[in-house]
């Protein structure tokens, strides 16, 4: 089966999406925010935004800490259950981060869990950071979550199966033309599926480059959720806060 290059636009509407990873660690994502808060100190009149939001939990979350809050995200099926959420200081759109959105307005961009490096053309990421950029007020400052590319390459895990819900999912992970590369396959109700995570393996010394190209500056690298320090062998993450 063919898999198109836009996959996040089919894989993250699709109900399978949020059954496969329906057990994924919401308190330790509200402890990463937690933390981020504190080391940032944003100020109760900042205007945050959520970039690729998915069905807007870290965005709600933020705004339950009183900041007005923004979240986008390409995906239709995602932004109609998020604003289920909103309020006078929540709003959610459907938005590709291509394309910019409300120039100069927001104090503090979130770009977290390695929503970044999607594209199939790289030239694609400098054009989304490029907008993201664009967005950001003078001063304000960018916070970008990926996964620590090398480990990651490291310790990947060929070929697993999970059970949720009833439905087994096959899913076999490789390395191929830069990208990292997750195929999940499986049944339902007497029909076949197929589906891949396609992400592309940005290590450190590219990001620094897409920073330099899109004016902006590291403020400051950790390696983890407990914002620990970066480590390119040991550290589960890239965690970038830069500065517009």
């Amino acid at each position: 089966m063919e898999v198109p290059s836009d996959w996040f636009s089919t894989w993250f509407d699709s109900p399978y999406y949020h059954i496969l990873y329906k057990n994924r660690d919401a308190h330790e994502a509200q402890r990463f925010m937690d933390n981020l808060l504190e080391h940032l100190h944003p100020k109760p009149t900042c205007k945050l935004l959520d970039l690729a939001c998915g069905r807007g939990r870290h965005a709600i979350y933020l705004n339950q800490k009183g900041y007005d809050v923004t979240g986008i995200d390409l995906s239709e099926q995602s932004i109609a259950i998020a604003r289920q959420s909103e309020n006078e200081r929540l709003h959610f759109f459907v938005h590709d981060m291509r394309n910019i959105f409300r120039p100069d307005t927001f104090d503090f961009i979130f770009n977290l869990f390695t929503s970044f490096g999607y594209f199939q053309e790289d030239y694609e990421n400098v054009v989304a950071l490029r907008a993201t950029t664009a967005s950001i007020k003078p001063g304000g400052k960018l916070i970008i979550d990926f996964m620590n590319t090398q480990r990651v390459i490291d310790r990947l895990v060929a070929h697993e199966t999970k059970e949720v819900d009833g439905i087994t999912f096959d899913v076999s992970r490789r390395v191929e033309m830069g990208f990292i590369i997750k195929t999940i396959q499986f049944q339902d109700k007497g029909q076949d599926f197929e589906y891949q995570e396609r992400v592309r393996a940005l290590r450190y010394e590219e990001f620094l480059e897409y920073f330099q190209m899109c004016q902006l500056r590291l403020a400051e690298v950790f390696g983890d959720y407990q914002l620990g320090p970066f480590d390119p062998q040991k550290s589960e993450r890239m965690i970038f806060v830069l500065k517009k």
